[in-house]
Formats: C-alpha cells, structure tokens, sequence
C-alpha cells in the first residue's frame, strides 16, 4: 500500500511525503501594496515539513482581489516579498507553490481600487459576502455586480496571468497552482450557472472550457505543464457558482488538463455540514481521465487519507484547518499525536497570535 509518508515525483522533485498544505486565505500581508513579509515567512517555513506547500490565493493583477489584506503577485516589489517566503521555506527543506488567483465577480469596488469586478457574465453572485478594509477593521458587504468581460479583456486577464507566473518564478516558487475552484473566475467560465456568454467562451462545454485551456497554455509557457497544477472543486456552490452536470463537466476539464500534460489536478471535496459526498465513482472517473498527480483535500484524517491512496483515486492529501494550529502536522500524523485546535477568531488579519505562536508537538 502506498503509504501517507511515502515520496511522491512532482515537477522534476522528491517530495518527501504525500502530504500537502492547501492554500488557506490569512490576509497578513503587508498594507498597502498586498506584500508578502518576514511573518509569512516564519509562517510558510515552519510547515515546511509538508510534501507540498501550496500558497495562499496570490491575485495577479488589482481587479483580480477580493478580500482586504491579501497578497498580490505582480508588481515588482511583490516579487521581492515573496522571495523572502520562498527562501525561508527552501531552507527549511520545503517544496512551495504559488497558488495564482482571480476571483471575478466575489469581490467589491472597495478591494479594487474603485474598479467594477469582472466575470465572465453579467450575472451577481448574490448573498456573497466578501471583506474589506473598514478603517483597519474588516466589514463585511455583499460582493458587487460584475460587468461580462469582452474578449479582449479575456485575452488581457490571460496575458496577466502569464505575466504572475513570470513573477512567481523570479519569486522562486517551485511551480504554480491555478485556482479554478470555489465560485472564482475560472470557475465562473467553467460552471454553467456563472457562464451566460454566446460567444467562444460560453455556450457548449467545449467552449466553457476555453478560458481554463488558455490559461494553462499561457502559465505552462513559464514553468512547463508539468510544474502547473490546478484546483477544481466539482460539487462546491461557494460563491455561487453552480454547474447543471458536474460530473459531465469536470471529467471533461480533467481531460482537457491531461492533454495539457498539467502536473497535478486538486480537487476541493466540500467540506461542510450536509455537502452532497463525492462518489468513488466519480473519482474514480477522474482518475481514469488523467496521468498526472491528483490530490483531495476536505476534511481528511490520517485514516481516511491512507485509504484514499490505498483506493487509488488520491496521490496526495490535503490537510487544510489542521495545518493551522499544528506546523508540525506530518511528525504528528506519523506518530498518532493528538492534533491542537485552531483559534478560528485569529484566521484572517492580525499579528503573529494565531498565526506562528502554535508550538511543535516536542516543544
């Protein structure tokens, strides 16, 4: 049986263990330019016991953010703070992603410099709540009416994403994941409800699935598909995004990433009380559908992980809230210790409380 703690090939590099750290939103970067910093430095490089390290959602451009206090990955002094993260994980004997991120239509005029978000279609994800900067203080407002992108708008938001995967290698990222889950803007093109359009990019699956396509060809020209991973999530509806045939439809997105020759697909099961379960059938029909490495996260235990490569749908597992409190997470998985709980009040903004003061298991 392939074994949690077994290495696993990815983009050219040993990964000691199949266990990943997601990206997980914590909004402490540097204000007002969205800088990553010497905290999120400490932060990264004391998980980098993990497998894989996959940053925080990184927005590639000012219309790309959608909640106050995130990092950007696409001005210069950007790149020099994510070195220091980069560095600091490198160190410590760690592989790390940069997870690049649009999130479209979730976002707010306050997060965008004034700007109108934009999406694939005119269409508002109601009931969505995104967080600003209220004066230093999060406030809550329901995420703007976006307008439809034109094509040459596509086409601009395209060449930004190859633009902040240029960014992210200068930055020393060992590869890049692609956020194409949760009700983003990938996700809006892909997901039937969010996509209204009638012209290339809209309509027919085929057609849905041309902005993902594009997007993969344009960061695979700076690091090689194989050191491009991307995250979907099937049966997810956060933000609103919400596809008619899922199964049809996301088989069909893992196909496409398998012809692009992508390092890893990352499914993001949803996780909350009374989710609809992702079938084995299901999973087993993506990996069928792709060579590469395919890595689940939500809510996994130890056991559940093992036996998610035991099945053989899963090559790694993603550990998210977990993380958190517990830096150290694959020494205490291996060694059976009881996890710490995390303080859910200290998740987002604030100092290094609740972000690197968690303790090792032997300190």
């Amino acid at each position: 049986m392939t074994s949690l703690f077994s290495p696993v090939k990815l983009a050219g590099k040993t990964l000691k263990n199949r266990i990943v750290m997601p990206p997980m939103t914590r909004s402490r970067s540097t204000q007002p330019d969205d800088i990553a910093n010497d905290l999120m430095a400490t932060y990264y490089a004391q998980r980098a016991s993990a497998g894989l390290i996959i940053s925080e959602g990184t927005q590639i451009s000012e219309l790309g953010k959608g909640y106050a206090w995130t990092p950007g990955i696409y001005t210069p002094e950007q790149v020099a703070g994510w070195r220091k993260v980069t560095d600091a994980v490198h160190q410590a004997g760690g592989v790390m992603f940069a997870q690049l991120w649009h999130v479209g239509r979730v976002s707010h005029e306050s997060n965008t410099g004034g700007k109108q978000p934009i999406s694939s279609s005119a269409i508002q994800a109601k009931g969505v709540k995104v967080f600003i900067d209220d004066n230093n203080n999060p406030g809550f407002v329901e995420a703007q009416m976006p307008r439809a992108m034109s094509v040459t708008e596509i086409h601009e938001v395209i060449a930004q994403y190859r633009h902040s995967a240029q960014c992210a290698k200068e930055a020393g990222f060992d590869g890049i994941e692609l956020h194409a889950a949760n009700g983003y803007l990938i996700n809006q093109f892909l997901d039937s409800q969010a996509n209204n359009r009638s012209d290339e990019y809209g309509g027919s699956l085929d057609n849905r699935l041309r902005f993902l396509r594009e997007v993969v060809s344009a960061v695979s020209e700076v690091f090689g598909a194989n050191a491009v991973g991307v995250r979907l999530a099937p049966l997810t509806t956060l933000n609103g995004a919400v596809d008619d045939n899922p199964q049809s439809t996301y088989v069909a997105a893992v196909r496409a990433l398998n012809e692009l020759n992508v390092g890893y697909v990352h499914i993001a099961e949803a996780d909350w009380d009374d989710a609809p379960l992702m079938s084995a059938q299901f999973k087993h029909a993506i990996r069928d559908a792709f060579d590469g490495l395919t890595i689940y996260a939500g809510k996994y235990t130890k056991a559940r992980a093992e036996q998610a490569l035991e099945d053989g749908w899963a090559d790694m597992i993603g550990f998210g809230r977990p993380f958190v409190a517990n830096p150290d997470l694959p020494q205490r998985l291996k060694a059976g210790l009881p996890l710490a709980e995390h303080d859910p009040q200290t998740l987002f903004g604030g100092g290094p409380e609740g972000y690197t003061d968690y303790p090792n298991a032997t300190t």
